[in-house]
Formats: structure tokens, C-alpha cells, sequence
């Protein structure tokens, strides 16, 4: 099977939605605990909170195997992003720290290199060879890694999380130009709490591909979910709160649009 969907668009822009997947390997699905057969860390109904991203003419590239499988915001040497807790490339517990498999029953080597060549490779590949036909075409490209999280999870931060989180890699993968337009919206609105390089300053995908000394800039945005779904299982899709969510995510990618224009 395709490691992911991608639909090319005629917009200086990829939107890279990396953790909407829910297709399993046999290893994997076999493998599973029961904590972890709901899949509770899937980045829920992303694709359709910006499905409006298609319309208005960006790429969109979406993961179709779950962060179980293999972790695509992670770096392939499994060197830890953040030095709080967090989870890796093949993560072995979930958010809340209850273990990702059952004893005894986790992948081996042999199968996680698979996962990394069919599955991994495939969608950076992806992401690299858009980046660069954007560049050509356009003279710059614009990286939007699209994430997000359930709002209290303790073993990971403190508290309640804000409502929106971007990371630009404290400001290494766009120009400070970018990321004050972004923070301008934030702080035009009144509904949602925001932070810039909080406690996700971007993962893998930001980290690699932000380049703007290159002209091409990335941006991650890791939304709280309460705002569009719930939390609990099934984790249902709520359209008021989506269609309100909707109304600053449009006017963030407005903005990285205007700003990242040729002068």
C-alpha cells in the first residue's frame, strides 16, 4: 500500500500531516497493547480540519500508518528531539507513559528497517521532492507541518496546554519576518491561547527542512484538540468548534502566504 496520500497543488505551499494515519502492520497490530489498540496518540481528524488547504491551492501530503508503526516526525537515527520526556521513532510507550506493546511482542530490528525504508523514507522523499519542484517554480517554498495533541497529558507537560502551539525551531527554520506574521494573528485574536517555541518548537520534519537562509521556510503548528473534537474515545469530530478553529488556521496560512510573497 501507498505509505501516504498526496495531492499536488499549484501554491508555494506543502501542508505535511504526518500523524493522521491508522493503517497497521501485522507485526504491529499483532504486537499491540490494549491500551494501545484505540490508537489514543493519533493526530485525530486533521486531514478534514484542513481540508480547506486544498481549495485555496496548497500540496498536501498525509501519512497513512500510524506513529506506532513508525514515527515520521522523528529523526531516523532515533536521536531524542526534546530532552523532556517524549516518544521516538518506534515509540515503545504511549503519551501517558503506558507501554506502546505487549510483552514480548514488539517488532523486531528486521521489521522496524522495513517500516523505515517502505514507510518513512518514502513520505520524506515525498516532502523533499515537492519542496523542491515549489522552489523551482516559485523561487521559495512553504513548509506547514499540521499536528495535534490531546490538551492535558501530565507526563509530557504541565497543566492545560495552550489552545495553539507553534514552533519554528526557536526561530532556526523560517525568517523572523514569518514568524512575527504568524504571531501577529495570534495575538489579533481573543478565543485561543498561543505560544511561539513553547513546549513543541517543531519536530523532526520543521527541524530538517526549514531553511530559509535557502528560501525555504517551515513552520509546525500542534493544536490542543479539545478546540475541534473529544478527547475521550471515539474521539468524535465537533463542527462548531472545528468551524470556529477553522476561521484562525485559514488566517495563519493567509498570513505565511502574504508574508513569504516576493517583495
Amino acid at each position: 500500500m501507498n505509505p501516504f496520500h498526496f495531492t499536488q497543488g499549484s501554491l508555494p505551499l506543502l501542508v505535511s500531516i504526518p500523524h493522521a494515519g491508522t493503517e497497521l502492520t501485522p507485526d504491529v497490530e499483532a504486537g499491540l497493547s490494549e491500551a494501545a489498540r484505540g490508537l489514543p496518540d493519533t493526530d485525530w481528524h486533521i486531514p478534514l480540519l484542513y481540508d480547506f488547504v486544498r481549495d485555496l491551492g496548497a500540496s498536501v501530503l498525509i501519512g497513512r500508518y500510524s506513529r506506532f508503526v513508525v514515527d515520521l516526525n522523528r529523526p531516523p537515527d532515533n536521536q531524542p528531539l526534546y530532552t523532556s520526556a517524549t516518544t521516538g521513532l518506534f515509540p515503545e510507550t504511549l503519551f501517558d507513559g503506558t507501554p506502546t506493546f505487549a510483552p514480548g511482542k514488539t517488532p523486531d530490528d528486521t521489521a522496524r528497517q522495513g517500516y523505515i525504508d517502505q514507510i518513512w523514507q518514502p513520505y520524506h522523499q515525498q516532502i523533499q521532492q515537492e519542496l523542491a519542484r515549489l522552489k523551482a517554480q516559485h523561487g521559495y517554498a512553504l513548509l506547514f507541518d499540521a499536528h495535534s495533541i490531546a490538551s492535558e497529558i501530565p507526563r509530557l507537560f504541565d497543566g492545560r496546554l495552550p489552545d495553539i502551539n507553534i514552533g519554528t525551531n526557536d526561530g532556526a527554520s523560517c525568517t523572523p519576518a514569518m514568524s512575527a506574521a504568524l504571531e501577529a494573528v495570534c495575538a489579533a485574536q481573543n478565543d485561543y491561547s498561543w505560544v511561539i517555541n513553547g513546549r513543541f518548537k517543531g519536530g523532526y520534519i520543521t527541524r530538517a527542512y526549514g531553511q530559509p537562509q535557502q528560501q525555504i521556510e517551515a513552520v509546525q503548528l500542534e493544536l490542543a484538540q479539545l478546540n475541534y473534537m473529544d478527547e475521550t474515545p471515539p474521539y468524535a469530530w465537533q463542527q462548531a468548534r472545528a468551524a470556529r478553529l477553522q476561521n484562525v488556521l485559514k488566517a495563519l496560512i493567509h498570513a505565511m502566504l502574504a508574508q513569504a510573497k516576493p517583495q
